[in-house]
């Protein structure tokens, strides 16, 4: 007779591989990627280290599915505020604001999601991470083309740079180290949205417009999303 799993067991399975996660999540928020081993991740998750090892064979494995959770929840916040926009300029504003207080939401887990140093290759993870929330943005300023608020323009280099711009001044080498006062914070991604807009060809008002309706969400908001 083949061994069919319940209901009840796919459930506890299931809850088990997320409190893992959750717990590889923390400690990345926390310590950043190199804190994500696996020993004291399953002391977080509350399981022996086999455990862990059933479900992520390999540090590379836990870190990768820890890349895609978190892009995941990322995209899913960036079209919930896009989707919410009254028109195409709104949401792609929208967009660019959800990436900024997202990643400014847990600089460390950002900067390990993009490209902390790790010895394991999680080159992958991080290319597709990157690819979806580029292409997310490429259709926002789409439609905004096709609707006739935007210039005619190659929208996927033009999203790719907008990501590596938001990228660089949030969280990279040069990204300011004051932006834990909310004030400064609010500051910084409506600055990093407008020159965003600007870029693509919004005029100047209509940018400084689109910018203002914008609400900074709190970061708990979009962290675990």
């Amino acid at each position: 007779m083949v061994y069919r799993r319940t209901h009840q067991v796919v459930k506890r399975l299931a809850a088990r591989r997320s409190a893992i996660l959750a717990a590889a999540r923390e400690a990345a928020a926390e310590g950043g990627m190199v804190a994500v081993q696996i020993a004291p991740v399953a002391v977080r998750a509350n399981v022996a280290a086999g455990t862990v090892y059933r479900y992520f064979p390999s540090k590379a494995d836990l870190i990768s599915e820890l890349i895609g959770e978190v892009s995941r929840d990322e995209l899913a916040a960036i079209r919930r505020a896009a989707d919410a926009a009254p028109g195409p300029s709104s949401a792609l504003a929208a967009a660019v604001t959800t990436v900024a207080v997202h990643t400014l939401s847990q600089r460390k887990l950002a900067w390990g999601i993009l490209a902390e140093p790790v010895d394991v290759d999680v080159s992958a993870s991080r290319l597709a991470s990157r690819r979806e929330i580029a292409g997310e943005i490429a259709s926002r300023i789409d439609a905004a083309v096709r609707a006739g608020h935007l210039p005619a323009q190659d929208t996927a280099l033009a999203a790719t740079a907008l990501l590596g711009a938001l990228h660089e001044a949030l969280v990279g080498p040069l990204a300011p180290d004051n932006l834990d006062d909310p004030a400064k914070l609010r500051d910084a991604v409506q600055t990093v949205t407008l020159l965003a807009l600007r870029a693509v060809g919004v005029m100047d008002a209509r940018a400084r417009g689109l910018v203002v309706q914008q609400t900074v969400l709190p970061a708990k908001a979009l962290v675990g999303a």
